[in-house]
């Protein structure tokens, strides 16, 4: 009697430090390989890490899912650039019908193990919940989200203001993510201090 095939997953619980990278869009040849949509155009730390954390797609895109519950790690067998995105094979993920079964996981991996940053660069993960202050030392709002727009980009800010009827309402706010108007990032006091006025 033949013994059943080894699965590629490993039951795992995901690190308290894991951050959402990506999601397997669908299968990419004939060989296992997966075509991987980053979050972010950034895609070092998705490069530098051999394990992934893997988890079901969201309830809205599971239907049919069963490639395995829960939480899941795997080895990273081989990861490379094409066109202008990610593809991607796992080990003991050998064919299209496998790969094909993963599309819509979500992709993690753990903070601690993304790659150190030059001097004046951030991952966009770092900013994200931070509190931003003008030079006079008023609050701007909090980094909802980065917004790419080509060479550089820009902060996201949710701030909370009067409307005219006297009750608060959410508004966003713009601000370029570029050393003309950011004056310091302190991501231990989760600070961001900028050149920024309210009215501008």
């Amino acid at each position: 009697m033949s013994s059943p095939s080894p699965t590629p997953f490993a039951a795992s619980a995901l690190p308290v430090d894991a951050v959402e990278l990506g999601r397997i869009q669908e299968a990419w040849g004939i060989k296992g390989w997966m075509r991987i949509h980053p979050h972010s155009t950034d895609t070092q730390a998705l490069f530098a890490s051999t394990q992934w954390f893997l988890q079901p797609p969201e309830a809205r895109f599971a239907r049919g899912f069963s490639a395995f519950g829960g939480c899941v790690s795997v080895a990273v067998a081989d990861i490379k650039a094409h066109a202008d995105g990610v593809v991607a094979r796992f080990e003991g993920v050998d064919d299209r019908s496998a790969a094909e079964s993963l599309k819509g996981v979500r992709i993690f991996v753990p903070r601690s193990v993304f790659p150190p940053t030059p001097e004046g660069e951030y991952y966009w993960v770092d900013l994200i919940g931070l509190d931003v202050v003008n030079r006079e030392g008023e609050h701007m709002g909090v980094v909802r989200d980065l917004m790419s727009t080509g060479p550089n980009a820009v902060l996201v800010l949710e701030y909370t203001e009067d409307a005219v009827d006297g009750e608060p309402q959410t508004a966003e706010r713009m601000i370029p993510f570029v050393s003309a108007y950011v004056d310091d990032v302190d991501r231990v006091a989760r600070r961001i201090t900028v050149d920024w006025q309210k009215d501008y």
